[in-house]
This record gives structure tokens, C-alpha cells and sequence, in this order.
């Protein structure tokens, strides 16, 4: 069993690699490093929430062999991401920047806690109120309430 976990352990964590193919890997150890590091920030946009690195998609392959392309032409690691965010937009980043066109994406969280928290303590406060109204009118004697009741009617 101890075999058992510590293989399935070993596959969870290299997991990831399994996804660039050996077609995909450069010679040059050192571009394939640049070329690893720079997949791992660029978002699968099939996956959506995985590296391209880490993604088995035919769209992130595609991506892949791109940056590897790009990095062989002797681009610079932000020539290469700057190239596919020209082509793709910020989504494709994991970790987009912060700017105008991106601040729903950096704000929107916030945003909405912020609403739900309010939404919630002016429900509790409608509820305290009618709560206490309740307590008003159950607190009234039998008279007293047949008064209100009168009251309440001449006033329509």
C-alpha cells in the first residue's frame, strides 16, 4: 500500500511534465528552461484555469511550440509573452496585469463580498425591526390590542 501512495504521489507532482511532449523539447537546455517558465505563466484557453505547461490540449501544445518558436527566432522571454498577448489578450496570463481594461477582474471579488456583506446587514436589520414590532403587539393586552385595531381602522 506504502508503494501504492508513494507512486500515486510521485505521479500527482510530475503530473504536469507528462503535458509537453518530447517532440516539443529543445535541444538547448537553457531555452527549454526559458521556454518551461514562460509556458508555466501562459493560461490554457481550453483548460482556462491551467498552465500551458501543464495542459494536454491541442491549443496548448500549439502555444507551446509557439514560445519554443519564438525563443529559437532569439526573442527575449517578454518579447515571447508580449507576442502571445498580442495575439490572445491578457486573459492568456495566469496573472494578469493591472490596468483599466483588467480591473473587473481585480476589483469584481471584492465588489461582490462587499455588496453581499451590505445585503446581509440590511436584511438583519429589517428583520431586528420587525421583530421588535412583533414583540410590541404581542406585549399588548387583549383592550389594548381591540383599541389599536380601532385606531388603525379610522385612520383608512
Amino acid at each position: 500500500m506504502r508503494k501504492f501512495l508513494l507512486a500515486a504521489a510521485v505521479l500527482l507532482i510530475a503530473f504536469p511534465s507528462f503535458a509537453v511532449e518530447p517532440s516539443e523539447v529543445l535541444d538547448d537546455p537553457v531555452l527549454e528552461t526559458r521556454a518551461r517558465k514562460i509556458s508555466q505563466g501562459l493560461r490554457c484557453l481550453v483548460c482556462q484555469n491551467q498552465s500551458i505547461d501543464g495542459s494536454a490540449a491541442v491549443l496548448a501544445r500549439d502555444l507551446r511550440v509557439l514560445v519554443r518558436e519564438r525563443l529559437v527566432a532569439g526573442d527575449g522571454d517578454q518579447e515571447v509573452i508580449d507576442y502571445v498577448v498580442s495575439r490572445y489578450g491578457d486573459f492568456v496570463l495566469l496573472k494578469p496585469p493591472f490596468k483599466a481594461a483588467t480591473f473587473v477582474l481585480w476589483a469584481g471579488p471584492a465588489v461582490l463580498i462587499l455588496l453581499g456583506l451590505i445585503a446581509t446587514l440590511i436584511f438583519f436589520r429589517r428583520n431586528r425591526a420587525y421583530a421588535a414590532e412583533e414583540a410590541v403587539v404581542t406585549s399588548l393586552t387583549e383592550d389594548e390590542k381591540r383599541r389599536l385595531a380601532a385606531l388603525l381602522e379610522d385612520e383608512t
